[in-house]
């Protein structure tokens, strides 16, 4: 949300174009970065893969040429502005991309230009050198047992696609200047605001650093975050003037269940849509043995990116494993029924009850056009 909002300072200033491609930035950059814009960037459709994967070397001082170069080296996963996929990497991007065009560190730019004027006086960048009062501390769990956050490079700590300390006090100064519509001029807002469109002609709900949805029929503004043991939710639910902020200080912790909790306990319309309580008649068969062969290869450690159109930021090696694990204990598949299928995107969105032999779940299955895994998830059934 704060770099977004950076970048559209600077386009106002003049310094910075939505439609410049990255090649002007970086100029080393491979030739198909040349289709790539400061707006792909900003919405998550560059194509430019996570950097957060098992080839990152976390505990490297990695300088801003060198992140720059690691992302050169990545192949995009789809063409620019066909598809949606979060990529922190485009973030840092943005970061090293501000710093040219404003001619100063990123950090320092949101400090004087955003975190000031709007009172946050706490707002940060993370630092381990300087003593920061009341600085909490981000957990673990392994294996049950509390631990400490991993140790990571302190340059890392000080990239655009987060690294960023808060205070409940300053995430409401910041609420009320996005409510009131300042720093940012109203026009500029109202592109952060809307909702990307693909080059299919379908939108995406997630503008510039804003997912922008629905609930109860109601606009939804929102973001989350995770860092270093720590968790975030913003929602931002505009129909009724609510906001909930919550901030958690474990890895393991879910804050938008919190937030959509309390949400519709405060208005029962903004509960969202109910999880659906009888089977659909399945037109798809095939789609529905892809999903038993997904749940295979979890159980047996099999699944790879390879069987992903692209892959979601901390799939592998993490959520796979934690997904693989669920299902041993659970035996084999007896039958799984189709209960819901929706679009998003230009994604085909899957909802199954899958029985096994010892439980139920919900497996939520997404299918780019191209029928690979776009994205999946398991759940519990009620």
């Amino acid at each position: 949300m704060f770099t977004s909002a950076l970048v559209m300072l600077l386009v106002e200033d003049g310094k910075l174009s939505l439609s410049d491609t990255l090649t002007k930035f970086f100029p080393a950059a491979p030739a198909a970065w040349r289709s790539i814009t400061v707006r792909h960037l900003l919405t998550h459709t560059s194509g430019i893969p996570d950097y957060t994967n098992d080839s990152f070397n976390y505990r490297a001082d990695y300088t801003e040429e060198q992140l720059a170069a690691f992302a050169f080296d990545m192949k995009p996963e789809f063409p620019a502005g066909s598809r949606w996929n979060y990529s922190n990497t485009g973030y840092v991007l943005l970061g090293i991309i501000a710093g040219k065009v404003g001619g100063r560190f990123y950090g320092d730019q949101l400090r004087d230009r955003i975190f000031a004027p709007l009172g946050m006086s706490t707002t940060r960048i993370i630092t381990e050198e300087d003593i920061v009062p009341n600085r909490a501390a981000g957990y673990r769990l392994d294996g049950g047992t509390l631990k400490n956050q991993e140790w990571v490079a302190p340059k890392l700590n000080t990239t655009a696609d987060g690294s960023l300390y808060f205070s409940l006090r300053d995430l409401l100064a910041w609420e009320a200047g996005v409510r009131a519509r300042k720093i940012l001029r109203p026009e500029s807002w109202q592109q952060v605001l809307t909702p990307v469109r693909l080059v299919s002609g379908k939108t995406y709900p997630y503008g510039f650093g804003w997912s922008v949805d629905a609930r109860g029929g109601q606009p939804l503004h929102s973001h989350g975050g995770a860092w270093q043991g720590f968790k975030t939710q913003l929602s931002r639910f505009i129909g009724t003037d609510l906001t909930i902020i919550v901030l958690a200080n474990l890895g393991e912790a879910d804050p938008s269940r919190f937030s959509d909790g309390i949400a519709a306990l405060l208005d029962p319309a903004l509960a969202g849509r109910p999880t659906p309580t009888a089977p659909v008649e399945d037109r798809e068969p095939a789609v529905a043995s892809q999903l038993l062969n997904v749940l295979n290869k979890l159980r047996q450690g099999q699944l790879t990116p390879a069987d992903f159109a692209y892959v979601r930021a901390g799939f592998f090696p993490g959520a796979a494993k934690y997904y693989g694990d669920q299902l041993v204990p659970l035996g084999a598949v007896k039958r799984a029924s189709l209960f819901e299928r929706t679009e998003i995107g230009d994604d085909r969105i899957y909802l199954y009850q899958v029985v096994f032999d010892n439980g139920t779940r919900f497996v939520r299955l997404g299918l780019a056009p191209d029928g690979k895994v776009s994205s999946f998830s398991i759940r519990p059934a009620p």
